[in-house]
């Protein structure tokens, strides 16, 4: 295509369609006859010249001086040179997904270890796993509470109950990872020295059924029964029971404790999920709960609060539900409710990453991992033959140990390793401190 020549103060401007300039080489041109070309074609079209052999012959001797055969007025020595993109349109928006894009989390879709769990009894509203801090897995089958050591694979026997006071039917660690407590069919709790592997006390009185549930919150252990009462008990004086929660009409089968130890969530075969706060419990108000909730219409176990947000509680609902909700707990507001298409038996937030783990019952009693908050499945874990019951995390986050009616106890690497955490800057002693000084 013919560029439009533009002749301007002596520069030669070639508009381009990427708006680039190219200035010719001035070398190649020949501005005497350029000028005499542009004023003779002017003097035509203003007085046409009369025909006339003397003037012939004076044309043809300047168009012989000047080498009027040339087609171009201005010519160039080279062609102009193609322009080239430094950068491609893309460049720039791949460059800063590249920057800020975190890689995708390889998910091993299959358990790491497999172990074998008889005896497990298939009980929904039990609660017969627990991690504790010191890296101890403890598991209860049948009348027997086994340990399983994190950090050697090892497995040991804490304690056999006798029959008449079986099963366990519920054991949680406390915070100092060495001391377990056992619930027991015969509405009896046990409090277990697990490094001396002996007995401390047993907690009676206060339950008339059995204790499925157990929450610990520093020195007070919470325990939940069949009964519909929930009990604080002291475990350091004689007299142990402190306070007891009156709000559920069946078996508390799911009980938590928020990461600050302010508010206790508890779920029950009766479809409803409380939320209690601790002030309003140790005062003499007739109604104790914060918050009744009875948007599940199946009985709520799966209790699990947000380590990242300390009012976000995440409940999941039974067979008839097979719903996942996420709770306002300042509000009480629902501000999340998802499908899941199975019955949800147990919840636990990655410590690492905005991700939920699910665990399911029928038909496919499967793990999923949710992306919080969109809830967008990252992951759907496959491998037990039967409802998954109970989940417990290590302590450092990454491994999740399930154990279900198919008597298996399976590990899984799904919430990945645990971030490393940059070291903090050194500061300066005192300000101005890079400064030389005088004196």
């Amino acid at each position: 295509m013919e560029c439009l020549l533009l002749w301007y103060s002596d520069v030669v401007f070639v508009p381009h369609k990427q708006l680039d300039r190219f200035i010719p080489n001035r070398s190649a041109m020949d501005f005497d006859y350029a000028h005499y070309m542009l004023t003779e074609e002017r003097k035509d079209k203003e007085i046409p010249p009369a025909s006339s052999p003397s003037r012939e012959a004076y044309r043809k001797h300047l168009a012989e001086t000047f080498n009027m055969n040339r087609t171009r007025i201005l010519a160039f020595k080279d062609k102009p040179p193609a322009s080239v993109e430094l950068f491609p349109p893309h460049f720039f928006s791949s460059a800063l997904q590249d920057k800020t894009a975190k890689p995708r989390r390889h998910i091993p879709q299959t358990s790491e270890r497999t172990l074998d769990a008889p005896d497990i009894v298939d009980d929904y509203y039990l609660n017969l796993l627990d991690w504790g801090s010191s890296n101890v897995l403890a598991i209860a089958l049948g009348n027997t509470v086994y340990l399983w050591d994190g950090s050697n694979g090892s497995t040991s026997e804490l304690v056999t109950i006798d029959d008449e006071d079986g099963p366990v039917t519920s054991v949680n660690w406390a915070p100092d990872g060495q001391h377990i407590a056992i619930g027991l069919n015969t509405s009896e709790v046990q409090l277990w020295d697990s490094t001396a592997n002996r007995q401390l006390r047993t907690l009676r009185g206060g339950h008339r059924l059995r204790v499925g549930s157990l929450a610990w919150n520093n020195h007070i252990l919470t325990t939940g029964g069949m009964d519909g009462l929930i009990i604080d008990n002291d475990v350091r004086v004689r007299s142990h029971i402190v306070e007891t929660y009156r709000g559920h009409e069946q078996e508390v089968c799911g009980l938590k404790w928020s990461p600050s130890g302010r508010q206790l969530a508890s779920g029950g075969n009766d479809n409803r999920l409380f939320i209690w706060d601790r002030s309003m419990a140790s005062s003499n108000a007739a109604t104790q709960w914060l918050h009744r909730l009875e948007e599940h219409t199946s009985a709520v176990k799966a209790l699990a609060w947000c380590p990242f947000q300390s009012n976000l509680l995440a409940s999941g609902g039974g067979g008839d539900d097979r719903s996942i909700k996420f709770w306002n707990t300042h509000t009480g507001a629902c501000l999340n409710s998802v499908d899941t298409g199975s019955q949800v038996c147990a919840l636990l937030w990655n410590k690492n990453e905005r991700e939920l783990l699910s665990s399911h019952g029928f038909s496919q009693n499967q793990l999923t991992l949710w992306k919080y908050p969109s809830m967008v499945k990252t992951a759907e874990l496959t491998g037990h033959a039967s409802r998954v019951l109970f989940m417990a995390q290590s302590p450092d986050g990454c491994t999740v140990a399930t154990a279900a009616a198919d008597e298996t106890l399976k590990f899984w690497n799904v919430f990945g390793a645990p971030q490393v955490a940059k070291p903090a800057p050194k500061a300066n002693p005192e300000p101005f401190s890079h400064v030389t000084r005088i004196r």
